[in-house]
């Protein structure tokens, strides 16, 4: 088969784009900070306002992942494949899924709460890509050429996406349930509670987080399972106990066991937010440290 053709001026089109929805998110990141002190000030529930700078917010949030996927899809072109063959590609690819999902997941008025949190990891997320992950486009090699690529790395981004709104939430729960927010007497600690009175209940949050991590531990099953088929394919063994496959099994591991524990040993509260924190720091090591600095037959991360 012979290699896409690669369009350099399309590609650079493309990173136009995904600047201009830096631009966007980082203007409605600042409006949702501002409509959290204001909804705070006027001691007013968030998932229960309906003010025109709330929605100001999220109509620029949406015209931010608007540029955002026309930023993904235009690199995908510019590549003739599918845009996500280096981290700068996971990256953007990455933080489309998850604003994207966010967005669709606003029926469910409570998780509004982390908009500001979701908009700010989106936006960093596409900094750091920007900045320090950013390659030119190139042909793929031998083991990505196949349909298992479209189909391991969709279900593995999206299951990210969900476990990363999860987190979202788990740190609202436990910023809500601090003890230092509820009993301290400085300044810092006062605004904090002010803050939290705008937050839904803790019971509503513990639950949302719980099942965005549900969805996202489906999905990364999928994940590992359609992995080692693509490994069988590429390479004639399903395991052979690669960095990237075995940093895959320990976070299919840790969310087993936020799982198992939830469901039957009761773990409730704070254990099981930090458990669930755990876990997605450990998909940000796998994303970051494990590409960069491990060598692996998986380890596509595109930097010399």
């Amino acid at each position: 088969m012979a290699p896409a053709k690669l369009d350099v001026a399309l590609a650079s089109v493309s990173l136009l784009f995904v600047y201009a929805a830096m631009a966007i998110y980082t203007i409605s990141f600042l409006i949702f900070v501002f409509h959290l002190a204001r909804a705070t000030s006027e001691k007013k529930s968030i998932r229960d306002s309906s003010s025109a700078l709330q929605k100001a917010g999220f109509v620029l949030l949406g015209l931010g992942a608007l540029l955002h996927g026309i930023g993904v899809v235009t690199r995908g072109i510019s590549a003739g494949r599918v845009p996500w063959a280096n981290m700068y590609e996971f990256s953007i690819s990455g933080s489309f899924l998850l604003v994207l999902i966010f967005l669709s997941a606003l029926a469910v008025k409570e998780i509004r709460v982390i908009a500001a949190f979701v908009n700010a990891f989106a936006l960093l997320v596409l900094g750091v890509a920007t900045t320090s992950f950013y390659v030119q486009i190139k042909t793929l090699m031998p083991a990505l050429q196949s349909y298992w690529l479209v189909i391991h790395v969709t279900v593995a981004v999206l299951s990210t996406a969900f476990f990363n709104i999860a987190a979202g939430l788990a740190i609202a729960y436990l910023v809500r349930e601090s003890e230092w927010v509820k009993k301290g007497k400085n300044s810092a600690s006062a605004i904090f509670r002010r803050v939290l009175k705008v937050f839904p209940e803790s019971e509503k949050l513990e639950r949302l987080s719980y099942r965005f991590n549900v969805v996202g531990f489906i999905l990364w099953s999928f994940t590992l399972i359609a992995g080692a088929i693509w490994a069988e394919r590429a390479w004639h063994r399903y395991w052979g106990w690669d960095t990237k496959e075995v940093w895959t099994f320990i976070i299919w591991t840790i969310y087993a066991g936020y799982l198992h524990a939830n469901a039957t040993r009761g773990w409730s509260g704070k254990r099981s937010a930090w458990l669930a924190l755990v876990g997605f720091a450990a998909i940000l090591f796998n994303f970051t440290i494990v590409n960069l600095y491990f060598k692996g037959l998986h380890v596509y991360s595109g930097l010399n």
